[in-house]
């Protein structure tokens, strides 16, 4: 059975430090690949702060072109929105059955995953592979046996830093791989 690690994101826009969890969890975690699931809206985010959903979903696929073990989805685009985690994992356990789905997540997620739709139900049929971030403590979710802790390179690097150097006219290369930086020049993007 292939298992698949889950990294739900805005990704508005993906950057290095995606991409480089990503990569640690795809060779340093027992996953056969990582599924980057583009958000359309996240319920604890605002939506008018959000890129167009198709831009952020080509940004990604850019990023990760050529690794075979990565992938970006889209699979909340059809679901009702704002999108919650338990209804796009059973969905994707509907459409593929001979798949085993893990959460990855920041330790930042993980520390407000309780107020989450179906929080418990998620920590009873899921496995959670958590990542380390800048200023956060493992929370006491940390010792639940559905949670492993990782390694994972510590990245204070966001995609509101990002999006607040593209607006200033601040060079941004080696933050993001060059053919999203392209692609953000092409369609202007993050500017206004």
């Amino acid at each position: 059975m292939a298992r698949i690690g889950l990294f739900f994101g805005s990704f508005n826009p993906i950057h290095l430090g995606h991409l480089i969890i990503a990569n640690y969890i795809v060779n340093y975690t027992e996953l056969d690949e990582v599924w980057f699931v583009v958000s359309p809206q996240n319920p604890f985010k605002e939506k008018k702060t959000l890129g167009n959903m198709y831009d952020r979903l080509e940004m990604v696929n850019l990023a990760i072109e050529g690794e075979e073990r990565l992938r970006a989805s889209d699979i909340e685009f059809g679901l009702p929105q704002p999108s919650y985690t338990i209804d796009t994992l059973q969905h994707l356990q509907e459409k593929y059955p001979s798949k085993e789905f893990t959460l990855i997540m920041g330790e930042d997620n993980l520390q407000g995953l309780k107020k989450w739709k179906n929080a418990d139900i998620i920590l009873r049929d899921y496995q959670i592979i958590v990542y380390p971030r800048p200023g956060y403590q493992s929370p006491e979710l940390a010792s639940h046996p559905s949670v492993t802790l990782t390694q994972t390179p510590m990245m204070e690097l966001s995609s509101t830093f990002l999006r607040k150097a593209i607006k200033a006219g601040k060079a941004l290369r080696f933050y993001t791989p060059d053919k999203v930086l392209e692609f953000i020049d092409k369609k202007g993007l993050y500017r206004d």
